[in-house]
This record gives structure tokens, sequence and C-alpha cells, in this order.
């Protein structure tokens, strides 16, 4: 455990159980073994099988015994982990009706964006809260006047509202971007071999999404990567907003300045008069985080020709630590906005 994110004392700053189980291996496997049962289940539409032995291999593959241990040594070996998994299935299931016409970037992506649906349904939830903490904010504090500030330096009176809408109307912004953003980027993943769909029908891949709670689409998208692109942006930019906000509750909580009063906060072990922003700060630093990442995502869209293990490994990388960096952002986000006892000049 090296990541910030689930190291034994680290992760009580930086941790975010919820989206960490989203994106755990736990539920990646089961995200894999949910599309390799609905390729089962819907191969006879392509004739891959009939559809009573893909029903009882798609019922099979409900009961198999596999864990994400077991996929280790196959995947250092070829890459990625779907062989062993196939193997595995055909091995437990004793049926031939399994992954046939598909291929590993298909079964991968699927479980990928089911993780991605899942995602943006509890950003919208956080959001949405969070946006609300706002409203009460202004209801109770937006009169209250204030020194504006450009530059770091003093400028000429506000109000605590113009501040707090500086805050509060993004995280519109960022619900309407979400809202674009899912049908752009929760698609189901079928190409096979060569991405060219040659071993399915359009009826299949109808059938195979429906059942994984995802939209289908006219392609295969293994070499066309601005879905997962786009997705890695948004939360870099819901993350920019809320480090905003942390970074002006920090400079307005600074001794001299007292523009805003917070209940609780961090200790110093050298100076017990300090009262440390750490919230603040956490939301200063995920944002930064999350902004390096981004460069990395979108490296990860140079995929060459019709399928790159190198650009792709890169998105298995990235993307998990920014969904938790932005997930954190927002619990932190509104766990400062409860401590918030005043704003405004005293």
């Amino acid at each position: 455990m090296i990541s910030a994110f689930d190291h034994p004392w680290l992760g009580g700053l930086f941790a975010d159980p919820e989206l960490a189980a989203i994106w755990s291996p736990d539920a990646q496997l089961r995200n894999m073994l949910a599309f390799e049962s609905a390729w089962s289940r819907h191969g006879h539409l392509a004739g891959l099988w009939s559809e009573a032995d893909g029903a009882a291999a798609a019922d099979a593959i409900a009961k198999v015994e596999i864990t994400p241990i077991d996929l280790a040594e196959g995947t250092a070996r070829d890459g990625v982990c779907v062989p062993d998994l196939v193997k595995a299935l055909k091995s437990q299931t004793g049926l031939s009706a399994v992954h046939t016409g598909t291929t590993s970037q298909d079964v991968i992506d699927s479980a990928t964006v089911i993780s991605i649906s899942a995602t943006l349904d509890h950003l919208i939830t956080r959001i949405e809260a969070l946006k609300m903490q706002m409203i009460a904010l202004d209801s109770q504090f937006g009169d209250m006047p204030m020194m504006g500030r450009t530059r770091m330096q003093a400028a000429l009176p506000i109000t605590v509202r113009d501040r707090l809408e500086s805050w509060m109307l993004p995280l519109a912004d960022h619900l309407d971007r979400i809202t674009e953003l899912r049908p752009r980027v929760t698609r189901v993943q079928v190409g096979g071999a060569a991405g060219n769909r040659a071993k399915t029908t359009p009826e299949m891949v109808s059938a195979v999404a429906a059942e994984l709670g995802l939209l289908d689409n006219p392609k295969a998208w293994h070499a066309m990567r601005d879905g997962v692109g786009e997705f890695a942006s948004v939360l870099s930019l819901i993350s920019g907003t809320l480090g905003k906000i942390g970074q002006d509750v920090c400079l307005m909580a600074q001794q001299g300045i007292d523009e805003i009063a917070l209940a609780g906060g961090g200790g110093s072990s050298a100076m017990p008069h300090k009262q440390n922003p750490v919230l603040a700060e956490l939301l200063v630093t995920l944002a930064r985080f999350n902004a390096v990442q981004l460069s990395g995502m979108h490296q990860a869209l140079v995929h060459e020709q019709e399928r790159s293990g190198a650009a792709w490994a890169l998105e298995w990388m990235i993307m998990p630590q920014m969904v938790q960096a932005t997930g954190r952002g927002l619990t932190a986000a509104s766990e400062l906005t409860d401590q918030i006892t005043r704003i405004g000049q005293s």
C-alpha cells in the first residue's frame, strides 16, 4: 500500500472508501464477469452459439469462483488479465459458449465504463449536496461585507455573496458537464480482435449494452479515447473548482485577515495555539494532483493503429487515482463548509 489513497495513515486524509470500492479489484472483476455473462447470453444473436448454450454459460459464469490475485501471473505474462480469466471460465464451467467473438479490450473497457457510470452518479449526488450547503451559507452570510482582493491585494469592498458565487456557480456547470459527458463515455466496448466487430451483429451489441446498463455506439472505441479523456478533464475541472475554494479559505483564515471562522481544524505538534485549515489545504493539494494526472490521461489519447498496449495501460494507472482525488475533494469540501461559523469581516 504505497498510494496515499490506501496508505495506513495517509488514507485518513486522502481516502474515499465509497469510490475506492467502485474501482477496487473485486469490483472490476465483477464487472468483467458481468460482461462475459452478457456476451454469452446474447451470442446467439450473432450465431456464435445456440440460445440455450449461451444461457447456460451465462448462468454458469455467475457462479464461478475466481479472485483478483488469481489473475496476477497471467497479467505479468500477457499484459492483460483476460486470457487467464477466460481460461478459468471455460475450465470451471466446462462450456464453450464463452468469449468467442470478443477480445480483452472489450472486457476491460466495458468493465471500466461500468465503474465510470457509477462514479458519475456519486459525483452528481455530492455536487448537488455541496451546492445546497453553499446556498445555505449565502442565506446566512451573503449580505455581510468583506474586502474584495485582486492579485492578493485589497481592492474594493464586496459582499460575502460575491465571493460565494465564485465558489457555487461552477458547481452547476459541472452538473451540466456530467449530463453532457455521460452519453459520450458510458458506452459499451465491443470491437473484437481488430476492432471491426467482425463476429457480431448490431442486435447483439445492443443487447449486451442494455444488460450492462450502458449505451450502444456505432463503432468500437478501442483507439478513440476521447470519452475517457473527457471524463478525466471533468474530474480535473471539479477538483480545480474545489481547489479554488480551498485556496480562498486558507487566505481568508490567515491571522490578521480573519475573514472566516472555522470550527475544528488541525492542530500543530509544536504550536498548540495554531488551528490549521487542513481541509482547505487538502482541496488545493487534490486539485494540483488531478491537474498533473490529466496530462497523463491526455497522453493516453494517442493510440497507434487499432489498439495500443502502452497508452491503454497508462489509463489503468491514472484514472482510479483521479476518481478518488475528485471524490475526496467533494467530501472534504462538504466537511469544510460545515465547519464555517462566520464569513465576512468581524
